[in-house]
């Protein structure tokens, strides 16, 4: 029989593009004819060795694909990586890592950058995007922190389905990773994270669950186990519960080069899909397991499924524009990374009003630190984005005042004598310090547990590539060079900002009663300096607010031993925890100042008394009561019935960031699903609402002083 050709009107007709119904009837037509080297080649990518020599010898970035059958008129997926913007290519745009856009809590803007990704994964000839790091911020000192959204699952969740509704709207299939807790990086190849169910289901699962339910084309399984079972290999996981329980119609790829082992395991788990190279997927190794009765056709034919349809899916949509090249680092995708990086910056102090400063009064600024003049944008793993220019702190400012007569000192960290000086000399001070590729980011391993008596231990990737060590932060404090040059000028200078550059908390007890403003800005992309040099003077008004806690002792945090083959994850972490254990932290979650002031008020429940079947609507009053133009985040938690069953204090359920003008005000509502807020019950492996009373919580952060309080029932 000759093999069916699918019509273009099947695949690619502008009119007429496939539902999900016909995607699956014609695959269904077209695994019917494919011979098993056909299917098998849908199962695993290639091209890893022109990827590898590309990423590290060139500009010009050669893609790995995966399948592909010009015979049977199926496309390939194109991966192209990363969190950040497009990773190794030489001009992408570099957007501010992922934690700093947490912080923005603005999903129209994290929408509107995954449109942005998109269209330069187009542009480069990719169709499959890897920028959906999502895994739950259990502890700061992972080391890839960055790449994630902070540590609660519902801002995680809607977070991450912003940027992945906004790369599908250009036709990419966003692949979201890593599943699942995968929260260490030095331990992550093998190393098993022990949890309960309860806690799986309720902490460790929840955003994904959400981002794959409003249509995330793909998932990447983890490189480490859960409970004991390699992540890419678990029939639990991949099977139990993505298909069954959360009825996911896409594909799953695995982790690069270590993600998979076992072809069987593989198989029978439901991974579709190995990457890079068809190592433990070849036709070989499937075509033995076939016939030695270990896997049957049905088998192999299910993982293709998905596979297929998926892809004809996504290529049967109508395009709405061209991708040209020129859209890599354009001004429209940078002038959205400059708008990303101003809204992402956290005001953590401002004692005395001390920013924004005035550049009329201020005739000299001192601008220092250890990353005053480094050009960076994160990590050098996976997620590098190599952009055309990076405007660093000290350009920034120098830029930004480059015709008010205002002078920039600046001065060698090691030169006391001159630092002294310029400290004594300058109005005010800004020092830059932080974190760098060195101390934290993904650890580009052999495959192996990091060596924690040799963790210095370069691999052979490393080497060739002079990428950075990586892995989890040895600890949370600053440098001591920075905390004394800090220290030094306070000593010196009463108007002194601190600008703190990382993937995620930064303790700061060593100096934060000496100065009187610090800001975080993490990694803050390409244009981070003008950014930062604007919010200084008071051209943008800072807006974001902690995705995360910053403890006032990392010993207020859950237990962190990054080297441990089996790492216990307990039930609560963050501000759950805090809360449980009646801990101040430092910096709370959801906290972040502003240069103008806000009100909340009027906080009304449309209904007191709800069945677990409806919906409840809360809404309340915003006024901007300062002098500036300014954003504020209102957050909305949930605060469940006294029972003997253990659960946090409260829970974030909502959130919403309005702009306001000064005297501006608005009225708010924000609606969640009484089933949002059930329990789930491992004995019986189903969620549960419990009936009593409830209490809901607004605010502009999660401390309990300042947050408006009203009860309900479910009955």
């Amino acid at each position: 029989m000759q093999a069916m050709m699918p019509e273009k009107s099947h695949v690619q007709n502008e009119n007429h593009p496939l539902n999900e119904s016909e995607a699956d009837s014609l695959s269904r037509e077209l695994i019917a004819q494919m011979t098993l080297r056909e299917k098998v080649y849908e199962l695993h990518g290639r091209g890893l060795i022109r990827y590898g020599l590309s990423m590290f010898f060139s500009n010009s970035l050669k893609l790995v694909k995966a399948g592909g059958s010009k015979k049977h008129g199926i496309p390939p997926v194109i991966f192209s990586d990363g969190p950040r913007g497009v990773s190794f290519v030489k001009g992408a745009t570099a957007f501010p890592v992922t934690m700093a856009r947490g912080a923005s809590w603005d999903v129209e803007l994290e929408s509107r950058i995954g449109e942005a990704m998109a269209k330069e994964v187009r542009a480069i000839g990719g169709n499959y995007s890897g920028a959906g790091c999502m895994n739950l911020l259990r502890h700061p000192a992972w080391g890839r922190a960055q790449e994630t959204y902070g540590e609660d699952p519902h801002h995680l969740g809607e977070m991450a389905s912003a940027l992945v509704e906004g790369i599908q709207r250009h036709h990419v299939q966003a692949c979201v990773k890593h599943f699942a807790a995968n929260s260490m990086e030095n331990n992550r190849f093998g190393g098993s994270m022990n949890m309960s169910e309860r806690t799986l289901h309720e902490v460790y699962l929840p955003h994904f669950k959400k981002v794959i339910q409003r249509g995330a084309a793909s998932v990447m399984s983890a490189y480490n186990k859960l409970n004991g079972e390699y992540c890419g290999e678990s029939k639990y996981l991949l099977t139990e519960i993505l298909r069954k329980d959360w009825d996911f119609k896409g594909y799953v790829t695995s982790d690069w080069m270590w993600g998979l082992f076992d072809t069987q395991k593989g198989i029978r788990s439901g991974m579709n899909v190995e990457m890079p190279e068809g190592k433990v997927y070849s036709y070989k190794k499937i075509n033995r397991a076939l016939k030695n009765g270990d896997i049957t056709m049905q088998d192999v034919d299910a993982l293709v499924l998905p596979v297929l349809s998926t892809k004809l899916l996504f290529a049967s949509r109508k395009d709405f524009q061209n991708y040209p090249r020129e859209l890599l680092g354009c001004r429209e995708h940078v002038a959205l990374a400059r708008e990303a990086a101003e809204k992402s910056a956290v005001l953590l102090k401002n004692e005395n009003s001390l920013l924004p400063l005035d550049k009329n009064v201020i005739k000299k600024i001192a601008v220092l630190g250890s990353l005053a003049e480094v050009k960076q944008t994160g990590d050098k793993g996976s997620s590098q984005v190599n952009p055309n220019y990076i405007i660093t702190p000290l350009k920034g400012i120098s830029d930004f005042l480059k015709s008010t007569g205002v002078h920039v000192l600046t001065a060698p960290q090691n030169d006391r004598a001159q630092l002294e000086s310029i400290l004594r000399d300058a109005d005010a001070v800004l020092i830059v310090a932080g974190t760098t590729h060195l101390d934290e980011g993904e650890f580009i391993g052999d495959g192996k547990i990091r060596d924690k008596d040799n963790p210095d231990k370069q691999s052979l990737m490393m080497r060739i590539g002079k990428l950075g060590i990586g892995g989890d932060r040895k600890y949370l404090h600053l440098h001591q060079p920075d905390i004394e040059l800090i220290n030094l000028a306070a000593a010196q200078n009463k108007k002194v900002i601190v600008s703190l550059v990382a993937g995620a908390a930064i303790t700061v007890e060593e100096w934060q009663e000496n100065v009187p403003a610090i800001i975080q800005t993490f990694y803050n992309g390409m244009e981070g300096g003008s950014a930062l040099a604007k919010i200084i003077f008071g051209a943008i008004n800072p807006s974001g607010k902690l995705p995360f806690t910053v403890p006032v002792h990392a010993s207020d945090l859950p237990p962190f031993d990054s080297f441990a083959e089996q790492a216990e994850y307990g039930y609560y972490h963050g501000y759950t925890l805090f809360d449980k254990e009646n801990k101040q932290a430092r910096f709370p979650f959801g906290f972040g100042l502003s240069y103008t002031d806000f009100e909340i008020s009027g906080l009304k429940l449309e209904k007191a008394i709800l069945s677990d079947t409806d919906s409840l609507t809360i809404s309340c009053l915003l006024k901007n009561t300062g002098s500036r133009k300014g954003a504020e985040v209102v957050q909305l938690y949930m605060s469940p019935p006294k029972t003997e069953i253990d659960k946090p204090e409260k829970l974030l359920r909502g959130f919403k960031k309005i702009e306001l003008e000064p005297g501006e005000e608005k009225q708010i509502s924000m609606t969640i699903a009484v089933r949002d807020l059930a329990l789930y019950f491992p004995e019986s492996k189903t969620w549960k609402v419990e009936r009593g009373i409830y209490e809901m919580m607004l605010g502009n952060s999660s401390v309990n002083a300042h947050l408006l309080r009203a009860k309900f029932e479910i009955k």
